[in-house]
């Protein structure tokens, strides 16, 4: 360890030689140490329908900046590694003075592996819908930006939505022991224990959510993709599932079983790709997951979520990818326990909708150039609010 600790120092003293490629250095101990990560910037303009307010940001995307550090080696026939990820952000949202953006810890994880599979324990992008982000154009451009009402200003700080909230519902980066399968195989199963996340909090037709604050086993979260090829087409299929139980007391009371599954595929034929991915939930919540209005006024009843979204891509001169996408995300009330002033059973609460076109050039073999326009709306009809986001920007690689 005495070796990382001076590699450290040599990568702090290398990190601008390093801007044009992955940093790899070999230790004498058989351990291999990398530097590699992405800094991106896009101005975002957004303007509310019905005369509404409209902003300008100069601002990370879906995908925030990311510094990652990651050390390889084998021992005792297995292959071990730590991976550090800083994930910062360049806005000020919206304030003239704030002294340091945000840096987001997104990962920071061990793994241990062998021909049985591997181990990955730590911080770690979560499996219950991350193939939908992975997948989803919006992650190297912004997507939804969120709709601001009259009064609220800039817009705010962290990364844009992309479609979380308008196909999906975000994965986020949870601790986590997984066990996946052999990689390199077609097929490949990722099955984890999570640490559990207790219900949103709030008043109103949101105050019975709040009660559920005690997790005593944690969440289960799967997931399974199967990767094909036939010529010079490629196809990958994915479906995963999450569970978690929450109680709103510490003896008797009521438990949730809050439950999801989600499915999509991707098919690559030439110069065209397409996704179609979807989701179906009971207790999870809407956008971020156990954010609020899980449960419904009852205390008992759990409410529905579901969504979904369709993208088509086509390449251009093997460099630029101009995509149209076009998904939505739904919470339905319970199917008893709700009231006149939640709408009634079974009744749609919240549903976000978006349609987004997108350039997405290679500029060079690091620096990627993107512009997007999309139209978010809140809610079902021209009353609903709406808002149109035009954004363009860099994304460098390293």
């Amino acid at each position: 360890m005495k070796r990382l600790a001076v590699l450290l120092v040599a990568v702090a003293l290398l990190l601008p030689a390093a801007a044009n490629a992955q940093l790899t250095m070999q230790m004498s101990n058989g351990w291999s140490f990398s530097f590699a990560g992405n800094v991106n910037a896009f101005w975002t303009f957004t303007k509310v329908s019905n005369s509404g307010p409209s902003n300008s940001s100069v601002r990370t995307g879906l995908l925030p900046a990311f510094a990652t550090f990651e050390a390889k080696g084998k021992e005792a026939g297995m292959n071990l590694g730590v991976h550090f990820g800083f994930a910062p952000q360049i806005q000020n949202a919206g304030t003239h003075d704030q002294f340091g953006a945000q840096i987001d810890m997104r990962q920071v994880y061990l793994t241990v592996g062998g021909q049985w599979g591997q181990i990955l324990a730590g911080r770690e992008l979560a499996l219950f819908g991350r193939q939908a982000i992975l997948n989803d154009m919006t992650l190297f451009g912004v997507g939804a930006v969120g709709i601001g009402a009259v009064g609220t200003g800039a817009q705010g700080g962290g990364t844009t939505l992309g479609r979380i909230g308008y196909g999906y519902l975000y994965p986020n980066f949870n601790a986590q022991v997984t066990y996946s399968t052999r990689g390199g195989q077609p097929g490949q199963l990722s099955i984890g224990l999570f640490q559990p996340s207790i219900f949103g909090q709030g008043a109103g037709t949101n105050a019975a959510s709040a009660a559920y604050v005690y997790t005593s086993i944690p969440r289960v979260e799967a997931e399974f993709t199967y990767n094909q090829r036939s010529g010079k087409n490629k196809y990958m299929f994915w479906a995963g599932g999450t569970w978690q139980s929450t109680k709103n007391a510490v003896t008797g009371g009521n438990t949730a079983s809050s439950v999801g599954g989600t499915a999509g595929i991707r098919g690559d034929f030439s110069d065209l790709s397409v996704v179609v991915s979807g989701y179906i939930g009971k207790g999870l919540g809407h956008v971020l997951q156990f954010s609020g209005q899980e449960v419904a006024p009852s205390g008992t009843d759990l409410r529905k979520s579901d969504g979904g979204y369709a993208q088509v891509m086509y390449t251009v001169n093997k460099k630029t990818n101009l995509g149209v996408s076009y998904g939505f995300s739904r919470l339905k009330n319970a199917s008893a326990g709700e009231t006149a002033a939640s709408l009634g059973n079974n009744t749609v609460r919240t549903q976000w909708t978006m349609a987004t076109a997108g350039i997405y050039h290679q500029w060079t073999k690091s620096l990627k150039l993107v512009f997007e326009g999309s139209r978010e709306q809140e809610g079902i009809g021209a009353g609903k609010p709406a808002q149109v986001d035009i954004s363009g920007g860099f994304m460098l690689f390293f």
